[in-house]
């Protein structure tokens, strides 16, 4: 009799741990997806303006240095980004509240002034933030309650801006630690997923993308080798992106140490760039080229200058994120690749975008579940194929120093080490 009474008070307990937990999740869907959807409202709105008034690209030498002074002025301290988010998930660093304003703030001004950035970096930030922000107040101060809030803002702020609930549900528990997954953020983070992304889509019209293959191939021992092949290639320029990202902020650091300076020279910089260019090709997300790459238009060395000028925009000191970035790389890299072999480069360009999201992220799973979301099942084995081998060639690179690499990626060893 005992037992039974002490089995039933530990499921009684379960069942209130798991109303809490979805009661908690339910409120940061509700507040980050209202947030998200006046963030992407508002983005829309400036590149809408940047686009049909060009010559607000001359702002791209001030925007820099502004937004250099507001984090200098604000925050107080460099600032960390993406990586201070996630080091607060696996250690007690302080997550402070005003990151959500200044990140929402900065990442608009980058947009209006054609900086080459996305969004979704951005939303890890101020989601996280704003999670931790909503634990603190609602008293859970425990360690392992500020964790899964953070991962709830996470994953409410990633679905309501990218459209992808699932991947966005498991990315904030995959990103962490390489190797091991929260599971115990699993409920909380789909709850605030789903109900971002609804308020997000009703409440703002923020539609979900979907984007059709065409010329789908068969799954044949050629078909499969030429994925594999183009899965590796992926794997070496995620490698590439990772390390021209993070050696173009110390290079320009190192050769002016002047953050204002080295803003002003960085912005006038992107603004000769794009002049070359010619178009607006190359700033703001870029999602009118991953659109033309899916519908099997040549990208040549498109993917090269959206490295180029993403590096260099985040090197500066503008805000955002590398995410839509590195899909544009991927879709434009494999149109070029498709066009160059006479293979699918529709099929290329969405296998390359889940590629080389999972080089830079080291997220096989989110990465699965992106490209099931924005293409569908069709490709299901090409997807497969490219997730494993991009995620085994990248090694330990990624887009987050502050990301662990647990377990190793080629033997069943505990390795515990930053990402590179």
């Amino acid at each position: 009799m005992k037992d039974l009474k002490r089995k039933f008070r530990h499921n009684l307990n379960r069942a209130a741990s798991t109303a809490k937990w979805v009661l908690c999740a339910a409120a940061i869907g509700v507040v980050v997806g209202l947030c998200s959807g006046l963030f992407g409202a508002c983005l829309q709105y400036v590149t809408d303006l940047r686009l049909s008034h060009p010559k607000l690209l001359l702002l791209l030498p001030l925007g820099a240095p502004l937004i250099v002074g507001l984090y200098q002025r604000i925050l107080r301290q460099r600032d960390p980004g993406t990586n201070l988010v996630l080091s607060a998930i696996h250690s007690d660093d302080e997550l402070p509240l005003r990151m959500a304003p200044l990140i929402f703030v900065s990442t608009i001004l980058t947009h209006l002034c054609g900086g080459s950035a996305g969004r979704e970096g951005a939303a890890l930030q101020f989601g996280g933030s704003v999670g931790n922000a909503i634990g603190r107040f609602l008293g859970m101060d425990k360690k392992e309650d500020h964790h899964v809030f953070i991962m709830c803002g996470m994953s409410a702020a990633f679905s309501a801006l990218f459209g992808t609930p699932m991947a966005a549900a498991v990315f904030s528990m995959e990103v962490v630690s390489v190797g091991i997954m929260h599971y115990a953020a699993f409920l909380p983070c789909i709850v605030s997923s789903l109900i971002a992304r609804a308020i997000a889509e009703y409440g703002f019209h923020i539609a979900s993308p979907f984007y059709e293959i065409e010329a789908m191939p068969e799954l044949t021992l050629r078909t499969a080798a030429l994925i594999s092949l183009f899965a590796v290639l992926c794997g070496f320029v995620s490698m590439l992106f990772c390390i021209l990202l993070h050696q173009s902020g110390r290079g320009l650091q190192k050769l002016l140490p002047n953050p204002y300076l080295r803003a002003f020279f960085g912005g006038c910089l992107l603004l000769l760039l794009t002049a070359l260019v010619g178009a607006q090709t190359y700033n703001g997300t870029g999602a009118a080229m991953i659109a033309s790459c899916v519908d099997g238009d040549t990208a040549s060395a498109a993917f090269l200058l959206k490295m180029v000028f993403t590096a260099l925009t985040l090197a500066c000191g503008y805000k955002g994120g590398e995410i839509i970035p590195t899909l544009f790389v991927g879709a434009s890299f494999g149109s070029f690749f498709g066009n160059l072999l006479g293979f699918s480069p529709s099929l290329c360009a969405a296998v390359g975008m889940g590629a080389l999201f999972c080089g830079v992220t080291n997220c096989p799973i989110t990465s699965l579940l992106i490209c099931f979301e924005l293409f569908g099942l069709d490709a299901l084995p090409f997807f497969l194929l490219a997730v494993g081998f991009s995620y085994t060639v990248s090694g330990y690179f990624g887009l987050y120093s502050s990301q662990k690499i647990v377990y190793s990626k080629y033997k069943s060893n505990y390795i515990d080490k930053q990402a590179e």
